[in-house]
């Protein structure tokens, strides 16, 4: 498949032009809003078959606009979008594929179905989110944080997302706590804590290397070449 990447010079892109050839992809354009041996999105003009887009949360629009104009499927693996921003990429999915995750890893999908089960069984626990992540990331909370917390939201449709704790108050029932910690080389430790005030439920995934995120990018791209218009995940990808 001839991929176009958006985000090549970050860390993420520069893991997905090892990652992506090495499944079996072509890599036909590299694209990065910071330039340099980059080209930009507009100045693509190359066949290609699908928009890979781990950029920057406000470059993600010129990704989706693309694929949207040649009728292109696209990955979004970009997190820290604004609520406008995630609108316009579920809107497109009206037109066009869209493959739209927090977080690529296997693993945190089947946290996602181990939380929503968890949270049914135990409907009265208070529901907390810690993420872990290195001191360079530029978001917070992070993607995979959201994603959790949609998952309990799944579960409970009233309950808000709280992200990070000061001042003076008591925790209400129906918030999900989010705290966020940013620290050395850490690639990701997400873990939900659900406690019912008699026992606590701890349920954690840690990511060791970028590869497993770049390689699920790869399955993404798989999985959505031959879908119709419309906004898949993870569930989708692990449910297939």
């Amino acid at each position: 498949m001839r991929i176009i990447l958006n985000g090549a010079q970050g860390a993420m892109g520069r893991e997905l032009q090892r990652i992506l050839p090495a499944a079996g992809h072509e890599i036909v354009a590299k694209v990065d809003v910071n330039g340099g041996a980059y080209t930009g999105m507009a100045q693509v003009q190359v066949p290609a078959d699908m928009v890979v887009d781990f950029s920057f949360h406000t470059a993600t629009a010129g990704a989706v606009d693309y694929a949207l104009a040649h009728n292109l499927p696209i990955v979004v693996g970009t997190t820290g979008h604004t609520e406008q921003e995630r609108a316009h990429i579920l809107l497109a999915g009206e037109k066009i594929p869209v493959f739209y995750s927090g977080n690529m890893s296997l693993g945190i999908a089947v946290l996602c179905n181990l939380v929503r089960e968890a949270v049914r069984i135990f409907p009265q626990a208070d529901v907390e989110i810690l993420e872990i992540h290195h001191n360079r990331k530029a978001d917070a909370p992070s993607g995979t944080a959201l994603m959790l917390a949609r998952a309990v939201q799944s579960v409970r449709p009233d309950a808000v997302v709280h992200c990070g704790r000061a001042g003076v108050g008591s925790r209400l029932p129906r918030e999900i706590g989010v705290a966020s910690l940013r620290m050395g080389n850490i690639v990701g430790i997400h873990e939900v804590l659900i406690s019912t005030g008699n026992e606590t439920i701890t349920l954690k995934h840690e990511a060791h290397d970028r590869a497993l995120l770049a390689q699920g990018a790869a399955e993404a791209a798989a999985f959505l070449q031959d879908k119709g218009p419309g906004v898949y995940g993870m569930e989708e990808l692990v449910s297939k």
